[in-house]
């Protein structure tokens, strides 16, 4: 009797150091550089490759406990691609947790104000092997593909800082600006102020990309949105450059002239009525606020002023809008070597 509780009595001593033992190796820092590591883990990568992989590079001390401890966990079959950042100090069990979790690295790409949607599908495929490219050819067409609720997309990605791991496709992060400027387009409509010449989200996003053509400076934009919003309610055209340029396409690399604004496009809204069929340009939320919230002056003019800080001359009247742009004119004369 005495022989068998001690026998049980080892069994158990045993088995509880083995249970330390293991635990050990789970929680013992894997071999990283100073500086830490960075690990690719392919589609259809199973733990056990990956295990291996790292213990023929000195990483992991023993592939074989990550397995086991996965089983355990019923996780050996969970974890997930992507490109994983192992900081120093991790350990074979906070790593079977990451890999889990799919807490991949992450990249980010940046979505400039005033950009096309040109422009962007160009950084788009700029950012490649990053950005997984799944997209051809331009914007047309891109409507259809995202299932925008426009006939055109462009104008409908927010213009923002967007994180996200390698290998994410270009559909995707234009479904991730697109549903964040649904959002601020949405929130900043329902906060407009009362009796706009608007009739629609769409139309404030059309009128605040023009706002961000026109102007870089904030303080200038809810003038800008005043001039334009009073235009169109006094039955006046717009007149605006930037949308004349939009029209003229991408291929458009010359100083606007006179021929220029004589020729009819749907965006020349020197030869048209009313805002252009589309947005022109990416807003970002400042000029859409200010579309949505114009100052309350009698402006229905502006021309560049001739300070070199970007700013305009506003002006209630014609008279004074070509005194405006007779000293601006003077100023450029006066510039030129």
């Amino acid at each position: 009797m005495l022989k068998r509780f001690l026998a049980a009595v080892i069994l158990l001593l045993a088995a509880a150091g083995a249970w330390l033992l293991f635990q050990g190796i789970l929680d013992r820092p894997l071999a990283l550089p100073d500086d830490g590591l960075v690990i690719d883990v392919p589609v259809g990568t199973t733990l056990a490759a990956l295990g291996e992989r790292l213990a023929a590079e000195g990483v992991l001390g023993s592939p074989r406990a990550l397995r086991l401890h996965a089983r355990m966990q019923g996780q050996g079959n969970a974890i997930k691609a992507g490109e994983y950042e192992l900081a120093p100090g991790t350990t074979p069990r906070k790593l079977l947790q990451q890999l889990v979790e799919g807490r991949a690295k992450l990249h980010s790409l940046t979505i400039i104000e005033g950009w096309t949607t040109h422009d962007l599908l160009l950084a788009l495929r700029q950012a490649e092997p990053l950005v997984r490219q799944t997209l051809d050819g331009g914007p047309d067409g891109l409507a259809a593909l995202l299932d925008l609720p426009a006939a055109g997309a462009e104008g409908w990605f927010f213009p923002d800082t967007y994180r996200f791991p390698r290998g994410t496709s270009d559909r995707d992060i234009l479904r991730m600006a697109h549903l964040r400027m649904q959002q601020v387009l949405a929130r900043a409509w329902e906060e407009r102020a009362p009796g706009l010449a608007l009739q629609s989200p769409y139309e404030a996003l059309i009128l605040a990309s023009i706002i961000e053509k026109e102007t870089g400076l904030d303080r200038e934009r809810s003038q800008v949105a005043g001039v334009f919003l009073r235009r169109l309610q006094a039955g006046m055209k717009l007149q605006t450059d930037p949308t004349v340029i939009y029209g003229l396409g991408p291929g458009f690399k010359g100083s606007l002239g006179r021929r220029n604004l004589d020729q009819d496009t749907p965006y020349n809204t020197y030869t048209r009525m009313g805002l252009p069929p589309t947005p022109i340009s990416l807003p970002g939320e400042a000029s859409i606020r200010a579309a949505l919230h114009p100052d309350d002056s009698d402006a229905l003019y502006f021309v560049a002023s001739p300070a070199a800080d970007g700013s305009h001359v506003f002006s209630a009247n014609l008279h004074e809008h070509n005194a405006a742009v007779k000293k601006y004119l003077e100023a450029l004369r006066k510039a030129r070597p």
